[in-house]
């Protein structure tokens, strides 16, 4: 997150698998893959159900830490890598995938390991778009995303700001 959010984009579990089934649509396009990594933690779930659609059997996951909860708390670090023969490969052939790039910080990390891998998220922001070759929705860079993960079921209050 980069300033206070203006706007808030609640995503349901249903709507947050829809996204990113119609991800994989567009990723089978820009195959093959031999293999598919997960951004730990948001990139997890995405990373299940892509792998799911495109038979995708060797799967992994990369921890970049950058946020603590919704607070910016510095540069992004590696706190777990992957397997080495994909590092060794320069990720030719791995699928790399999470569920938001924001400001393209954790997707320059995840370039430097992985510069031939093909980086996917379900969602972008405008600054962090020219980090990922592919996504599936664009949102305002001024909106947080609340994920289903991160969410209970609850009153939500109007936009116009009523109580409905």
């Amino acid at each position: 997150m980069t300033d206070a959010p203006q706007k808030a984009f609640h995503v349901s579990w249903d709507q947050f698998h829809r996204d990113a089934r119609a991800l994989a649509w567009r990723l089978a396009e820009t195959g093959p893959y031999s293999a598919i990594v997960g951004i730990a933690r948001g990139g997890l779930v995405p990373a299940a159900i892509v792998a799911r659609e495109l038979d995708l059997r060797m799967v992994e996951s990369l921890s970049v830490v950058s946020y603590d909860h919704t607070v910016q708390q510095g540069p992004p670090k590696v706190v777990k890598t992957i397997a080495p023969e994909l590092l060794s490969g320069q990720g030719a052939g791995v699928l790399v995938i999470d569920d938001l790039v924001d400001t393209g910080a954790t997707a320059r990390v995840v370039r430097a390991l992985l510069p031939k891998a093909h980086l996917a998220t379900v969602y972008a922001k405008p600054q962090g778009r020219p980090h990922v070759d592919t996504f599936m929705t664009e949102v305002s860079q001024d909106t947080w995303i609340y994920f289903p993960w991160d969410l209970g079921l609850a009153f939500q209050a109007p936009i116009a700001g009523g109580r409905g």
